[in-house]
Order: C-alpha cells, then structure tokens, then sequence
C-alpha cells in the first residue's frame, strides 16, 4: 500500500515539474534572439473575422534565411489582417508584403536589449523554479498527510521526501540549463 501512495505522490509531482519545464520553454521560445524562429509569432493572434486566431493556422510560416521569416497566407486576402496583428504585437518588427507573402526581417540587437532580454530570460527561469519548488512543497505535505493518516511509515515519510527532493533537483537543474542556453543565444553577435 504505502509504495503505491509514495510512487502516486512522485509521479504526480513529476508530472506537475514537467508541466513548469513545458511551460518555461514556450516562454523562452517567444522571446525574441538575433535569429528568425517562428515561435516569435506564437502568442501573435490575428483577428480573424472576429477569432483570435493562431498566424500558424492561416498561413505557412517559414525561415528562409537565419534572419528572415516568411509569411504565406492560405488565403492573399489575409495579408493586411496578418500585418496588422505583428504591427500591433510587442515584437517591434516591421512586415514587408509583395501581395503574397510577408516578410520579416529580424534585426540585430542592441547591447542594452540583449542584456534585457537576458534579464528577462532570467525572471522566467526564476518563475520555473518557484513553480517546481511549489510542486515539492505539495507533494511534501501530501506525504505527511499520508503519514499522519498512517497510510505511509515515518521510514516511507523520509524516503519519499528524499526522492521529491532529488526530483526536485533535477528540475531545476533542466530549468537552469534551458537558461543558459537562451541566454547564450540571445548574446550571441
């Protein structure tokens, strides 16, 4: 009985730190580098006719060099919604259009954005390990809830908290790791 509620507490909370993982590394994709990625235009949506609507699901968005995206609506008559939702986004980036595709082109950064944007990577790999750090103290109180119920041992109590923790170790190991690899990107010349 008391591995079947140690290993439920221990999955759960995995599932829960992976979901901080996933949540941070589509965070880390919207944030803007030197290079051109489509996930800048992710959390872009385009007035639809009254939906707001994902760029990806009206049109093919592709990077045809390391600085350039290209935006080919399914429909031509969507470029000037298309280009209205980037002008109004906060990726300050200016579409060119030829009538059937858009194109953005990235710039470089500057120093001083390229230290905010570290800065930023830095608040939401702060925000992932407060998520993951929230996922043990959870799991933690489950374990001695269990124990005060005496469905685990105080033996199982101590040995369930150690995995959490080792678990918890490991997460936030990850987190620190996706971090430094946008901040690398993102200071790369």
């Amino acid at each position: 009985m008391s591995n079947e509620v140690l290993d439920e507490v221990k999955n759960e909370a995995e599932e829960r730190m992976e979901g901080a993982i996933k949540a941070l590394k589509y965070d880390l994709a919207t944030i803007r580098t030197g290079r051109a990625s489509p996930a800048l235009l992710d959390h872009v949506k385009v007035d639809y006719y009254g939906t707001p609507t994902s760029i990806n699901q009206i049109a093919v968005v592709t990077v045809p060099e390391p600085r350039l995206l290209a935006i080919r609506p399914f429909s031509p008559g969507d470029i000037k919604m298309i280009e209205k939702a980037i002008l109004n986004s906060d990726l300050g980036l200016n579409p060119s259009n030829d009538g059937k595709i858009i194109r953005l082109t990235i710039p470089q950064l500057t120093e001083e954005r390229r230290r905010e944007l570290a800065r930023q990577v830095k608040k939401r790999v702060e925000e992932a390990r407060v998520a993951v750090r929230n996922v043990r103290r959870d799991a933690i109180s489950d374990l001695r809830e269990f124990e005060k119920e005496s469905m685990i041992t105080e033996d199982d109590l101590r040995w369930g908290m150690d995995q959490i923790q080792k678990l918890t170790d490991t997460f936030i190991e990850r987190i620190d790791e996706l971090g430094d690899q946008k901040i690398a990107e993102i200071m790369e010349v």
